[in-house]
């Protein structure tokens, strides 16, 4: 099957393409229907569960993802294509990516793949402008791996890498939330980097935001929190502080 050229001249018509088998095997297509010969692509390749195609699967979806060519991450925000099912593509509490219970052990896909990552509601998908696949993710789908602390005459700035080399700054638009862990009691600090996508803080990163944390009176309690870019983020009350150490 040949792929209609975008440079073609308009028709607003049916075109007819012909294939081996005589009349029963024509199919008439519309220029305007297009796209759905590839959003089916993405979510087919996606769906192999064979292990000696599961590589070539991966590829398979890699191929038809946008790239963002230096100019930034593509618009994900901006596409709301039809849902064509899920894959078997996991983000796990540690970070890790997973494409049929293997780990994707290639960072450049898994940066491709993350560059494309939506979230609407509880629900995470792979986006292009003509289809959106659904992937579970654990907890959070990125991790805070650095840290980068700056002082100077506004105060203080935080500024975060994460494990797929963003570095985002902690501040309007990017805040940093605590919440109680539910297994263990503790805290768990996370970083908005983008359309309600949230990295998790790793414990370490979180023993550095203690040290430099500090009181501030809020709807008369004393809380204990961080302070970047002119924001205070509260941890917890600080008389209990220490119960999530």
């Amino acid at each position: 099957m040949r792929w209609l050229s975008p440079n073609l001249p308009h028709y607003s018509g049916k075109l007819t393409l012909s294939f081996p088998g005589g009349p029963a095997g024509h199919k008439v297509a519309n220029r305007r229907e297009a796209p759905d010969y590839r959003r089916e692509t993405m979510a087919k390749a996606g769906q192999s569960s064979d292990a000696g195609t599961r590589q070539g699967g991966l590829d398979g979806i890699a191929a038809m993802l946008p790239r963002g060519g230096g100019k930034g991450l593509p618009p994900v925000h901006l596409w709301n294509p039809p849902f064509c099912g899920d894959i078997d593509m996991r983000i796990a509490a540690d970070g890790t990516w997973f494409y049929q219970k293997t780990p994707i052990g290639r960072q450049a896909l898994v940066k491709l793949f993350a560059s494309v990552l939506k979230r609407e509601g509880d629900k995470y998908f792979l986006v292009t402008p003509v289809e959106k696949v659904g992937i579970a993710v654990d907890d959070a789908p990125f991790l805070a791996v650095e840290l980068a602390v700056a002082d100077d005459a506004q105060g203080r700035t935080l500024r975060f890498r994460t494990d797929v080399d963003e570095w985002v700054t902690a501040g309007p638009g990017h805040a940093l939330r605590f919440e109680q862990d539910a297994d263990n009691g503790g805290l768990k600090p996370y970083l908005h980097i983008r359309s309600d996508l949230w990295a998790k803080v790793t414990r370490a990163l979180f023993y550095d935001l203690v040290n430099w944390g500090e009181e501030r009176e809020i709807g008369g309690k004393a809380m204990f929190g961080i302070v970047s870019a002119g924001e205070f983020y509260p941890m917890a009350e600080a008389s209990t502080l220490r119960e999530f150490m």
